[in-house]
């Protein structure tokens, strides 16, 4: 005699069995979309990607995107970051080519290419936004405006 009744036996192939349904408060669920890869903190990254474009002003924009290098979370995309060459971004931009060891103590001729492969240890901190256009919070990492290290010692904390 066949233990299984013509009600519990498995459903044929491709078909979905029967479940009981599904409940959900939704009340106490916020609509955030987030794009944090990774804990905010300090990590070793290199830059994996150097893209052209155009600040608000019309200045030359590199995006730089920054891999962990190192950790649990190695290979991941830590976040993308900017440096403007305008008259108002060149301190930033020193900073940055400093601590990922160009030599800014003078002239110096540098193309996005050069960039590439290059490290330091980069702080990361979360930024809530909210979308104009949706309306909907957006949780994003961003790099303070010193938040460079070189790769051998840690990032400010300011």
């Amino acid at each position: 005699m066949n233990p299984l009744s013509a009600h519990s036996q498995p459903p044929p192939s491709g078909s979905i069995p029967p479940s009981a349904p599904m409940a959900a408060d939704f009340s106490s669920v916020e609509d955030v979309e987030s794009f944090a890869s990774i804990p905010e903190g300090v990590y070793l990254c290199k830059i994996t990607d150097v893209r052209d474009g155009l600040s608000r002003d019309g200045s030359t924009r590199w995006a730089l995107r920054l891999e962990v290098v190192d950790g649990d979370y190695a290979g991941r995309t830590a976040g993308w970051d900017g440096i403007t060459w305008s008259d108002r971004g060149l301190r930033r931009v020193k900073h940055v080519l400093d601590k990922l060891g160009f030599d800014v103590s003078g002239r110096l001729e540098v193309h996005r290419g050069d960039l590439l492969g290059r490290q330091a240890r980069v702080q990361f901190t979360l930024e809530e936004r909210e979308d104009p256009l949706t309306g909907i919070k957006q949780v994003r990492l961003r790099v303070p405006y010193l938040g460079y290290s070189t790769a051998a010692q840690p990032a400010s904390p300011f």
